[in-house]
């Protein structure tokens, strides 16, 4: 506060700076040149007598904009910085930071309900409302999750996208820290696992998976997952180890399912039609 106060007094006391263009007014003061506002302002009586000096600088309106458009580049410059960080802290794939609603050409409910939560997200954070995106393999899970990671981020909002695979693996090489690695998970305002199910299901891992889960329900944290079980499998599990997982799922998330043909098989059949109409020119 000291430095802040200082730094006002310096810039009060040093005159302004006067450009070749730039002429004094009939009231004494010195004027731009280029918009033709005072640079300087007289100080009141008394400040006058304190600080021995008549005058002190003022923003002209070519200063005035200057400055903004400096700190425009400024903001910009941060905010880019900012969000660059947080997504090489989301994401353990760099693709994945290009996964946005723009690419999506879709206009499906399902894309609707992930550009609701993200307009929504304040609300969704307060209320403690998760989403549970399940159906069969490549029907857009993972990339609409991704999106709205995406689309929070660059609101600067901390998100961690990951998957119990890699929870997993980070928990048996640094098990000591366990606890500490779990609160870690429950710091981000918003936490997204991927491809829940796939992952090993030993009694160790089950343990691990729940704590996670279970943390982020006691932080009272939102909690986004992407399965390919079947919401069938979901409600029916096969022991009381994934019963305590799935119950805890299902109370923190709303059900979301994917239906339809798979992108990936869609896109190699596209791939390959791509393929054989060139080797078709080839050949004639």
């Amino acid at each position: 506060m000291k430095e802040i106060v200082e730094e006002t007094l310096k810039k009060l006391v040093t005159p302004a700076e006067k450009a070749e263009e730039d002429y004094i007014g009939e009231d004494g003061l010195l004027y731009c040149g280029k918009c033709h506002v005072p640079k300087e302002a007289y100080f009141d009586q008394e400040l006058a007598q304190r600080f021995g000096m008549k005058t002190h600088p003022k923003e002209c309106d070519c200063q005035r904009k200057a400055r903004e458009q400096a700190e425009v580049l400024r903001e910009q410059s941060r905010h880019i910085e900012a969000v660059r960080s947080l997504k090489e802290q989301c994401f353990s794939e760099r693709a994945m930071q290009e996964w946005n609603f723009q690419r999506n050409h879709e206009d499906s409910k399902n894309v609707e309900t992930a550009r609701f939560y993200v307009k929504h997200w304040e609300k969704m954070k307060r209320d403690n409302i998760g989403l549970l995106f399940w159906g069969a393999v490549g029907t857009g899970k993972s990339f609409l999750a991704g999106c709205i990671a995406n689309a929070l981020l660059e609101q600067e909002i901390p998100v961690r996208m990951t998957n119990f695979a890699e929870v997993l693996n980070d928990l048996s090489s640094n098990f000591s820290e366990k606890n500490e690695y779990i609160k870690s998970l429950c710091r981000f305002p918003l936490l997204i696992l991927d491809d829940f199910g796939m992952e090993r299901g030993t009694e160790y891992g089950l343990e691990q998976i729940y704590a996670v889960i279970d943390g982020r329900y006691r932080s009272g944290k939102p909690l986004i997952v992407t399965t390919n079980l079947t919401l069938n499998e979901l409600n029916n599990p096969r022991d009381t180890a994934h019963a305590r997982i799935y119950d805890r799922l299902k109370e923190m998330c709303v059900p979301v399912n994917f239906s339809g043909e798979s992108r990936r098989r869609v896109t190699v059949q596209e791939k390959l039609n791509r393929l054989k109409e060139q080797m078709k020119g080839e050949v004639m």
